[in-house]
């Protein structure tokens, strides 16, 4: 078990074809940061709007995506790519956004996004080799977080389901989850212990979620009949309510009907987006979250599409409204296409596959906003499933990052890196909360590389 919980030994050296896909995407996604049709940070796709209807000017928002994504950048996707050898959406997205909304003109946003692809793909392995060769290796220490992240991970829907469903049924989904865990540990070893025990959790979320729902709709239609019997009406033959020309002029359900028409203008261009980001996901060389990547450099790419797809019904309400509300889509959609990619054989049919995902996705947004609009209690799912992802996944990269302190400093690696990542802390969080230890573990590797040097530390014996 030991050997599959740790990260693969995957370098940074990528073929041709994959360096190719990965500057043409970038390119891709800064041009169309650059029109304003979708950003991958949920966090800007709010501003987008204003920007959009000419309320503030391309260097406001460029200063806003900047500050809300240089943390992840920098202390998230560049260490995670770096630990596991897979490129990850932090580190190719993100800065595309920038990029993107940074060009003054329409044909820089590609040329500027396309370098930085070409940066990533041909700067990372020297960058990856030089660390290796050093006395503290502090990349090989990162994939201590492999473990932490892959179990606890696993937590995050009992998590959702204790903070809206309470103690009783949350307690009953960390039972089913733990006998899972341990069931196909026992059965299949071979398997990523913590895929049936998500897949179980996520379904008694959304039970429970859509059981609260339609038992709200049976109790308020009860009410209503009750409510028209009282006031001398049939309930079930008389005249519909007319609509009233105050709900026909409703400002945000008017503002979603022209976000949805103006990304359906652009479908093309988001099918060439969708085909692009399912080839990249297809080649192997990338993956969609924490978890995911460590996955991926195991070559366990059942149980990334697994891990991935769970994670989609945390964000579908959250990218669809923001969508609908901003008319600014999200890079990798809805993240069906990361998934599918994993499992596809072929890029030809990824590429496919891809292109059709994103067609359907962008065509149906307006029926889920109507949809989640009935649904409340699904709807308030994907927001506890977000935050429990965030936590679970806070917990699991700082108990891992302090692993790997231990791992190439020993007490001290750990006074370092917990003491940088407190301070941190003191400070308000000059550095997003979920990055702030993988930086640690980068700035204390480079501190225990240079107290060497100045023979003022021994490296820790592996």
């Amino acid at each position: 078990m030991a050997g599959a919980l740790s990260a693969g030994e995957q370098g940074l050296d990528f073929s041709l074809a994959q360096k190719t896909t990965v500057i043409l995407l970038c390119a891709l996604t800064a041009l169309i940061s650059h029109l304003a049709l979708a950003v991958f940070n949920d966090g800007v796709r709010p501003f987008m709007l204003d920007f959009i209807q000419g309320r503030s000017n391309r260097s406001a928002t460029t200063a806003v995506s900047f500050g809300l994504s240089a943390g992840f950048i920098f202390g998230l996707g560049a260490p995670m790519a770096l630990s596991t050898g897979v490129l990850n959406p932090w580190l190719l997205f993100l800065p595309t956004d920038v990029l993107g909304l940074l060009a003054p003109k329409k044909w820089l946003a590609p040329l500027l996004g396309g370098a930085w692809g070409a940066l990533v793909v041909f700067g990372l392995n020297g960058a990856n080799d030089i660390a290796h060769d050093l006395p503290v290796d502090f990349l090989t220490a990162m994939q201590q977080m492999a473990t932490p992240i892959l179990f606890l991970f696993t937590l995050f829907p009992v998590l959702a389901i204790t903070r809206q469903f309470g103690k009783l049924r949350g307690g009953i989904a960390g039972v089913v989850e733990l006998a899972l865990v341990i069931l196909t540990m026992k059965l299949w070893p071979d398997v990523f212990p913590g895929a049936a025990a998500m897949a179980v959790g996520v379904v008694m979320l959304i039970g429970f979620a859509t059981a609260k729902d339609m038992r709200q709709r049976r109790a308020d239609r009860e009410e209503k009949a009750k409510a028209e019997v009282s006031e001398g009406k049939d309930a079930s033959t008389g005249p519909e309510r007319p609509v009233t020309e105050a709900e026909l002029e409703d400002p945000m359900l008017s503002l979603f009907s022209a976000s949805a028409t103006r990304l359906r203008k652009h479908l093309p261009l988001f099918m060439v987006l969708g085909a692009g980001v399912c080839l990249l996901a297809q080649m192997h060389v990338f993956g969609g979250g924490e978890a995911t990547s460590f996955l991926i450099a195991k070559e366990d790419y059942t149980g990334a599409a697994q891990v991935d797809f769970y994670r989609v019904f945390g964000f579908i309400p959250l990218i669809a409204t923001t969508a609908l509300a901003s008319g600014a889509y999200a890079i990798a959609g809805f993240t069906f296409v990361y998934p599918v990619g994993y499992l596809l054989p072929s890029p030809w049919l990824a590429l496919l596959a891809g292109a059709a995902i994103f067609a359907i996705e962008v065509l149906a947004l307006s029926w889920i906003g109507r949809m989640l609009g009935r649904l409340p209690s699904v709807r308030d799912s994907s927001e506890h499933l977000r935050n429990a992802i965030s936590e679970s996944l806070w917990l699991a990269i700082l108990f891992g990052s302090l692993l790997a302190a231990n791992t190439m400093g020993g007490g001290l690696g750990i006074l370092i890196v917990g003491g940088l990542y407190l301070l941190n802390e003191a400070m308000g969080r000059v550095v997003v909360r979920m990055a702030a230890a993988p930086a640690a573990v980068l700035v204390g590797g480079v501190l225990l590389n240079l107290l060497y040097w100045l023979d003022l530390f021994t490296p820790v014996k592996s």
